[in-house]
């Protein structure tokens, strides 16, 4: 695989690639050390799992994503050398409570700092997956003092907010994105019904295929969590809230930032690291080859040697 680093526009660095996939997803979170808990939020409940330590880390899935989308990254960072670890299914997500109104990007912000308070956990390094990384940056806007640093994972930024907005425009540099929105939006309640039966006939890989570059190669695990948890009501949810955020807020962001993107992710273009760059210009961007929109779970070992301090 090859690695380019926005900052050297045109330079490559080769790296030892490893695997692809290597790692399944784990619903064990005593092979981490982790604590299961409840956090009561104006959201519902929220299901956290924590492990006390120094320099603590937030990780925030994604869309169809929770908690345990993050295990191939703790298995190949070496369970974070001892420091503590936060990871939460945010509301709607994962085995958290689905709130009587669909999650905004603030009402993120507020339920992760409820958790962060009801932990006795100061300031982070957040590290955010695609809509995670979305409220990562969010929160660096909102508390600066509480993010130490921001990690962002195939993050969605400037393209997707502007295929929100404008989705017959967006059929043209995002067309994965916009027609998976705009199918959830017609189907609607019956859209999970249909994603499930489709997988149950053997379609899974067909499903799951525009999100990773190598699906054949994935183990069951991920394709099984990828259906299971795309979340329609959500999903559309979070759309409409990135179609109303001011990204200029960026600018305000002083924390160090990275931003680590697949060249094959259809929900976001190699211009919006440009784009990031030019709001945040502490931020430094790395373009991973031979990658989808899942890089934490296809390439987890160049991930973990990424993460910002």
């Amino acid at each position: 695989m090859r690695v380019i680093d926005g900052r050297s526009v045109g330079d490559a660095v080769a790296t030892d690639s490893g695997a692809y996939a290597p790692f399944p997803l784990r619903d064990q979170p005593e092979r981490w050390s982790l604590v299961r808990r409840t956090v009561e939020t104006t959201a519902g409940v929220v299901v956290v799992h924590h492990r006390p330590g120094p320099d603590p880390v937030l990780l925030l899935h994604g869309v169809a994503g929770s908690w345990t989308t993050w295990t191939p990254l703790l298995d190949a960072a070496h369970d974070f050398a001892g420091r503590g670890v936060v990871l939460l299914d945010l509301p709607g997500w994962g085995a958290s409570s689905t709130p009587a109104e669909p999650l905004t990007v603030d009402g993120a912000a507020e339920v992760v700092t409820v958790v962060l308070d009801a932990l006795g956990v100061g300031r982070v390094d957040v590290v955010g997956h695609s809509m995670g990384a979305f409220v990562a940056l969010h929160l660096a806007v909102v508390l600066p003092g509480r993010v130490r640093s921001l990690s962002l994972v195939s993050p969605t930024t400037t393209a997707t907010v502007r295929a929100a907005r404008h989705p017959w425009r967006a059929l043209g540099h995002l067309p994965a994105y916009t027609l998976l929105r705009g199918g959830l939006l017609v189907t609607g309640r019956a859209a999970l019904p249909l994603l499930r039966g489709l997988a149950a006939v053997g379609l899974l890989r067909l499903l799951a295929a525009p999100v990773f570059t190598h699906v054949r190669r994935l183990d069951r695990s991920v394709l099984d969590a990828f259906v299971r948890e795309l979340r329609p009501r959500e999903f559309t949810a979070a759309a409409r809230s990135a179609a109303r955020y001011d990204t200029e807020r960026w600018r305000g962001v002083r924390c160090p930032v990275v931003a680590v993107l697949g060249r094959d992710d259809v929900f976001a273009r190699p211009a919006d690291l440009d784009e990031l760059r030019a709001a945040m210009p502490q931020a430094r961007t790395v373009l991973l080859d031979d990658c989808g929109h899942f890089a934490h779970v296809e390439h987890p070992a160049e991930v973990a040697a990424l993460l910002a301090p």
